[in-house]
């Protein structure tokens, strides 16, 4: 056979080692690393701004005519003002807000909660009178009830009604639609009984945790509400 009929020989291609791969990968993940935490640390204190704008907004909702509040936080039997700066790490079961207006006059008690709903957690606050004992507001802080029917519970405005004075002793209950006939009864969104229940169950948790509580700061400190002889 010729030599110009030979096939040239093909050198084999040589793959990667193991380490060029690994250490590829490890760069890419370091890079990826380090622009999610600086994305994360940019992106923060506007998360904590807005997170902290809706909570203010959500205090004054449940009690109207808030100007400004304080933080009180559970001591004992009885509460004392704490001062936490933007981004301190707050546990809610712990801390509740008194509402203040423009005359420094106390408007009543923002106590939040959370209870599981029929598809996540359900985070709420609710505005408390502690001399008529009674709920005087309600905004759902966090939900992810199924659309159209769970997430009614701040969408459905006939349920918010249920909040305007509600009596919260001996007990809250839920009854069906068109079933209420008493002060301290909480009418079911028809269809998610199952939300309206897990609300109920927030509240009943959240003034059995609170009443007394709230009760021993008011006596200790004298402090009075908001038209009902206010002073601090």
């Amino acid at each position: 056979m010729s030599e110009t009929n030979q096939i040239p020989a093909v050198s084999p291609v040589k793959e990667p080692s193991s380490f060029r791969l690994i250490s590829a990968l490890a760069i890419a993940g370091l890079f990826s690393g380090i622009l999610l935490a600086t994305t994360y640390s940019l992106t923060l204190p506007r998360i904590q701004a807005n997170k902290e704008a809706a909570l203010k907004n959500a205090i004054f909702a449940v009690l109207p005519g808030s100007a400004d509040y304080i933080i009180l936080k559970r001591s004992g039997d009885t509460l004392e003002e704490v001062r936490l700066g933007a981004g301190d790490n707050q546990n809610e079961e712990e801390i509740v807000y008194a509402g203040y207006n423009t005359m420094k006059e106390l408007t009543g008690f923002a106590i939040p909660g959370e209870e599981p709903g029929f598809q996540d957690i359900i985070g709420v606050i609710v505005g408390y009178d502690p001399v008529l004992r009674s709920i005087i507001g309600f905004e759902v802080l966090e939900s992810k009830e199924t659309p159209g029917l769970g997430d009614k519970i701040f969408k459905d405005m006939d349920f918010q009604q249920n909040f305007t004075m509600l009596k919260v002793e001996p007990e809250i209950l839920v009854v069906k639609k068109g079933q209420k006939t008493r002060d301290n009864e909480v009418e079911a969104i028809t269809g998610a009984t199952i939300s309206s229940k897990a609300v109920v169950v927030l509240l009943n948790k959240s003034m059995g945790a609170w009443v007394s509580v709230i009760d021993n700061y008011m006596k200790k400190n004298d402090i009075k509400l908001a038209g009902h002889g206010a002073k601090k």
